[in-house]
């Protein structure tokens, strides 16, 4: 395993285990981890029950955090899983500017009769109208797509042009339905990595041109959706809309973006969110991907390819793509 980039903050939230052993809720601070099935009287079984008593737990953890004499182990040596399990997962999609004018153009029809830079305008005016509108893009996910932020990623044999796309995921903390932008952010417990994987080639019905897109389909693989390695509290996290997002493959950089290029910020996604469902404590609300994905480079993931993909303060995860035998 790489080494375990610390988070933000003086504590944040994992799910680990020992050798073959059942996974765990725990408190991380210092390079060591509390187990906190035994630290909290509720016995939380992961954490998600934890983030469902976020406002009481909130001040209990940083009690523990600074409490030296507690059955602490050492991060070392343990297995770092997805920090939470889901009920629901919202996935924004077109949220970058300059991300949205890179696929455009990549995507564009062999006889489309404007040049590069006509497209990139036309385009960038598109992006402006939806800001000033307040009309984001969310398309729901898969909890059965998350990894963890260190396993291997099976490409499946059928994805043509697997791709990444490493992502800011906000963890909600209570009940969201109907809340408004200026009170949406009381209601995000902490944020945590997303890599997003997609299969360019299955992201349009060629059958159906007049649906659309197919989300399932070039999302929703097993594994597709790396998550972690930790949950950092809202609190530690000073501004999410001005934090660096940095993806590298094979240790050359592909994404560098700041979330500042984003169209959404945090708070607008939840509220629009809340206005049609009910999001629920542990949900993920994952904010877009910038700009510099493998159909921008013409470098798609392939067998032996290694991720590895970082946002300022939330730690940094690691991932080895495996291709699947036909």
């Amino acid at each position: 395993m790489a080494t375990l980039a610390q988070p933000a903050g003086p504590f944040a939230l994992g799910t680990f285990s020992a050798q073959d052993g059942k996974p765990f809720p725990g408190l991380l601070a210092k390079d060591r981890v509390l187990d906190l099935r035994r630290a909290l009287d509720w016995a939380p079984s992961g954490v998600r029950a934890v983030v469902e008593r976020w406002e009481e737990a909130l001040p209990l953890l940083h009690a523990l955090a600074d409490d030296d004499a507690l059955d602490w182990r050492r991060l070392e040596g343990l297995r770092v899983h997805a920090p939470i399990e889901p009920r629901q997962i919202f996935q924004s999609g077109a949220n970058y500017r300059q991300h949205v004018i890179d696929l455009e153009v990549a995507h564009r029809s062999p006889d489309d009769p404007r040049t590069v830079e006509e497209a990139r305008a036309e385009i960038a005016a598109v992006m402006d109208r939806r800001a000033a509108e307040d009309l984001p893009y969310v398309f729901i996910g898969l909890p059965s797509a998350i990894t963890g932020p260190y396993d291997e990623v099976t490409l499946p044999a059928w994805a043509e042009k697997p791709d990444w796309e490493l992502e800011l995921a906000a963890v909600i903390a209570k009940p969201a339905h109907r809340v408004s932008v200026e009170d949406a952010l009381e209601y995000v417990a902490g944020y945590t990595i997303a890599n997003d994987l997609t299969d360019r080639a299955t992201v349009f019905r060629r059958d159906m041109k007049a649906i659309g897109t197919d989300w399932l389909r070039c999302k929703n693989a097993p594994g597709f959706t790396p998550l972690g390695p930790w949950l950092v509290p809202a609190e530690s996290v000073a501004d999410p809309g001005d934090l660096r997002v940095t993806l590298k493959l094979n240790g050359e950089i592909m994404q560098d973006e700041s979330t500042k290029d984003m169209l959404f910020g945090v708070a607008r996604l939840v509220s629009y969110i809340s206005r049609t469902a009910q999001l629920l404590p542990g949900d993920l609300v994952l904010t877009g991907s910038p700009a510099g994905n493998g159909i921008h480079w013409g470098r798609l993931l392939r067998d032996g390819d290694v991720m590895e993909g970082s946002i300022t303060g939330l730690g940094a995860q690691r991932t080895r793509c495996v291709q699947e035998a036909p």
